[in-house]
């Protein structure tokens, strides 16, 4: 075991991968000599040369349309969007072009692109920098959607990506960047594509993503001193979602509680209820819940604790589904 911060284990896995297949190239803006804004290409331009790391434009557009071209000359391009908020720029080209060239060309052509999109709240940024935008992409057929919670997590999840012969949007928590965790860089991880219960409980069920993991985490902390015991759940991937294990939990507990620090309506929580509730119906013991960020444009960075859902809106939501 290892123990890294979560840009330091995205920064070896992208190495791992480059290792692995000189067709993975990095694009991005200030990824090269600089690192990235937030240092997860770090050391990387030295190491492969300007040709593997560009530094790109700023031009979000012209990034993902240039990854798209080179995609059907056989590389494996990964993006990276530097922060949340810029990503629209590019919205046309992910959701017009990439998501649907597959399907176009009924399968004879694959895009294996990789957008890095570090996302999320908690870092007290400005404007457009603090947003959670991966509904309108898992919302798009033909993209797959996933975001880690931990360090492993992100050390074997970004190797997937990129191996994955279709285009995956990689949701990166930036309020997760730094905190430490363990990696174990000698033993394969769960497949890609996977949801995890990673914390046992029998009382009630709660299911998140990405930074709203250790959040969750802490709410169960706090309950288990009251002596309520739940389970928590690490989505792990948006689109597709591996609905057993959470079902498997919710027929235990038969309460459940999503979370995430988007919006609430029409997200990936709302899905996750929706089919939770059409699928599990006759095991629930009181409505499927929601704590979100509220349904407003992300405030001033003084006012994000007020927005962004913590502990103990979680532990709200919890004490109501319990007293239904």
């Amino acid at each position: 075991m290892t123990t890294w911060t979560m840009a330091k284990a995205l920064n070896r896995g992208l190495e791992a991968a480059m290792v692995a297949d000189d067709k993975v190239i990095l694009m991005g803006e200030d990824i090269g000599p600089l690192g990235g804004v937030f240092r997860v290409t770090e050391g990387l331009s030295a190491r492969f040369g300007t040709d593997r790391v560009l530094d790109t434009p700023l031009g979000e557009s012209g990034i993902v349309g240039a990854a798209i071209g080179l995609a059907m000359r056989g590389y494996r391009p990964v993006c990276e969007i530097q922060f949340d908020g810029f990503i629209y720029p590019a919205f046309d080209q992910i959701t017009s072009q990439l998501a649907k060239l597959t399907a176009r060309h009924e399968g004879s052509a694959r895009f294996p692109i990789v957008i890095r999109v570090p996302y999320g709240g908690h870092i007290g940024a400005v404007e457009h920098h603090q947003e959670s935008p991966e509904a309108y992409f898992a919302h798009t057929p033909g993209l797959r959607l996933v975001s880690p919670s931990t360090p492993n997590d992100a050390y074997w999840m970004i190797q997937q990506a990129i191996a994955s012969d279709d285009p995956v949007m990689f949701f990166e928590p930036k309020s997760r960047y730094w905190p430490k965790g363990e990696v174990d860089e000698g033993e394969s991880a769960a497949p890609l594509h996977t949801t995890r219960v990673v914390r046992g409980g029998t009382d009630v069920t709660l299911v998140g993503h990405g930074a709203m993991v250790s959040v969750l985490l802490q709410a169960a902390e706090v309950a288990a001193g009251e002596g309520t015991s739940i389970e928590v759940v690490d989505l792990r991937s948006l689109s597709p979602v591996d609905y057993g294990p959470l079902l498997k939990s919710v027929e235990k507990t038969g309460r459940l509680v999503v979370a995430q620090e988007a919006p609430g309506f029409a997200s990936v929580g709302s899905e996750i209820a929706a089919t939770i509730a059409e699928r599990a119906f006759y095991a629930l013991e009181a409505p499927v819940l929601r704590v979100s960020g509220f349904d407003a444009p992300f405030p001033p960075a003084k006012l994000e604790s007020l927005y962004l859902p913590d502990a103990d809106r979680v532990l709200d939501a919890v004490d109501r589904a319990l007293n239904y």
